[in-house]
């Protein structure tokens, strides 16, 4: 097939469900401008802020694009090209982008509060604590997995053979290893990542408190982020992965506990760039490759073979994919931190239903250049090696090399290098996100447990410093392929309970909710099979007792908030005919 087709297929379908879909939803909630946003009304300068689109815009798509989109496609291309680019272009119209626009627009009109929270008004304080607890577990496994993510990807070396460079003729630092030349292309990230987040600051001083124009401070991001890149090319700092594990866990305690716009918003603003040219890049190499007649060079269909490694397709592929068509932690984001900055309510849509198509677009933009930039053999022996580490991240770059090289004619280091450091400022980025995330829930959470709040549990640095290390115990003691399946179950299961507390919520004021109730069926059911199946074939035979017990918590944490939900349903449903017959 040629490798421009799939591209082609689904930027029309993202435009169209974006046009009428997302527009369908619009008139549903009923967006109004005139209605002051919790930005607005609670401004607080820390963690209310409002904010312009653009920056605001970039904060959730660098948010939630992290990794995800790029590890989870790559990862289930085992299964063949073709169910994962359907499972994306269906996904994330019909499931992920409704379940993204639902939660940020549920979350403006109550005031800025989690869905967690906004479970609290629809289900009860049971509801409300079985919901936090589901998703302070959730949001541990994300940052574990992507914290051993982060401390291989910054560590990778690459052949100089791989990227058809002979020894001598390349300005990228080299070692060798076992006999073989190898260029430093992780440490030219960890560089880069250093660079960028010590000058966030400065970037988020002139865009908040001396009010830069948007577009001035995006140029002095990409001047940043190529200044960064040709240091990090000169200096590649090379460390152990065990050592990055500790570095970068007690840098998300700090970024976690200052204000918003000191390092979260200034980084993902200046990533974000790289992000977008990365997207632009290999969007121009497959339009180029597919003019020239290039054509995937990966298995449609390698069900048989996926199966047998990685288990059965349905519910292993809708698990493994957990960015890209669909992602809880999305909702976190966008109720967590994104609804309170938004500064109209029409913002939603493009901010909620845009980001989500958008990171769509890169999850078919992954699944074209990986199917096409290296030979199936190669990724076979990065991703699901014999021996060593799994590393999809530079299979990933390494792919990116190769479909740059082949449709737009740029060197193959080229693109290898870009495309790890893509990756890398967003694996960060979803980091110390993820980790001011979760002392949000944690605070919530202490304030419904206990009448008198001690002074201790009402300390950000405290819950910080607890989610991070919970991250770090959870990352530092299981490598990233034994946390990334239930990591991608809890993942998926709270975007059904997120889709099921919306169901609830529009329920209970008299609309419409079959939109979002399917797919949080769909969701549930499939998630729910996967996290047996792990506990079962997985977790208990090794005596994996740490992510056994995970497993059996999260499935009865879902099973008691299903319970409330549907109650709630049949209450709101009895008091609707009772209305209508009065």
């Amino acid at each position: 097939m040629n490798v421009s087709l799939l591209l082609i297929i689904t930027l029309v379908g993202f435009g169209l469900g974006y046009k009428y879909y997302g527009g369908f939803m619009s008139k549903l909630f009923g967006e109004d401008d005139n209605n002051i946003t919790p930005a607005i009304q609670y401004e607080d300068g820390v963690d209310y802020v409002p904010t312009k689109p653009l920056v605001v815009f970039s904060h959730q798509f660098a948010s939630i694009a992290g990794a995800g989109p790029i590890v989870g496609p790559t990862t289930a291309m085992l299964y063949g090209y073709m169910p994962v680019w359907m499972w994306v272009l269906f996904g994330a119209i019909f499931i992920g982008a409704v379940h993204d626009y639902t939660a940020l627009f549920v979350s403006m009109r109550e005031k800025g509060k989690s869905v967690a929270e906004v479970s609290y008004h629809t289900m009860g304080k049971g509801g409300f604590i079985l919901f936090i607890s589901f998703t302070i577990v959730m949001i541990v496994l994300v940052t574990s997995a992507f914290l051993g993510l982060t401390a291989t990807s910054l560590t990778s070396l690459v052949p100089l053979e791989n990227m058809n460079i002979a020894s001598g003729e390349t300005m990228l630092k080299t070692v060798m290893v076992d006999g073989v030349e190898m260029a430093k292309i992780g440490g030219i990230a960890s560089t880069s990542v250093i660079i960028i987040s010590m000058c966030a600051p400065f970037i988020g001083f002139l865009l908040y408190k001396k009010k830069l124009n948007p577009l001035i401070a995006a140029a002095i991001a990409i001047i940043l982020c190529v200044v960064s890149v040709m240091i990090g090319v000169a200096n590649p700092l090379m460390l152990q992965p065990k050592t990055w594990m500790i570095i970068l866990t007690f840098y998300v305690i700090l970024a976690a506990g200052i204000p918003v716009w000191v390092v979260l918003q200034p980084r993902d603003f200046t990533n974000s760039f790289m992000l977008y040219g990365g997207i632009a890049m290999l969007m121009l190499g497959i339009l180029g490759g597919g003019f020239g007649g290039m054509t995937m060079s990966s298995p449609a269909f390698n069900v048989a073979g996926g199966t047998k490694i990685a288990g059965a397709i349905w519910p292993f592929l809708f698990i493994t994919v957990a960015c890209g068509a669909i992602s809880g932690f999305h909702s976190l984001v966008s109720g967590g931190t994104v609804s309170k900055q938004a500064m109209k309510e029409s913002q939603a849509k493009t901010i909620g239903y845009g980001a989500m198509l958008l990171e769509g677009i890169l999850a078919v933009v992954v699944i074209i250049t990986v199917s096409s930039g290296i030979s199936f053999d190669t990724y076979m022996n990065i991703v699901y090696p014999a021996k060593g580490a799994s590393n999809p991240i530079l299979a990933f770059s390494l792919s990116m090399g190769g479909m740059l090289h082949h449709g737009i004619g740029l060197p193959i280091a080229f693109g290898t290098v870009f495309g790890i450091l893509m990756v890398e400022g967003f694996v960060i980025t979803t980091l110390d996100t993820a980790v001011r995330l979760n002392r949000y829930l944690f605070e919530e959470l202490w304030g419904v447990i206990f009448k008198e709040v001690p002074a201790l549990l009402k300390n950000f640095w405290f819950n910080s410093a607890l989610s991070a290390g919970l991250m770090f115990y959870l990352g530092y003691t299981n490598a990233y392929t034994v946390i990334w399946p239930i990591f991608g179950s809890a993942n998926q299961l709270l975007a059904a309970l997120v889709l099921i507390t919306v169901s609830v919520w529009l329920a209970s004021r008299g609309k419409k909710f079959s939109f979002t109730m399917i797919p949080a069926v769909f969701m549930m059911v499939t998630t729910l099979m996967a996290l047996w199946t792990l506990l079962t074939t997985r977790y208990l035979p090794k005596a994996n007792y740490p992510l056994s017990l995970t497993a059996i918590l999260l499935m009865a944490l879902s099973v008691g908030v299903i319970y409330l939900a549907v109650k709630k349903i049949s209450e709101a449903k009895k008091k609707a005919d009772t209305d209508i017959k009065a």
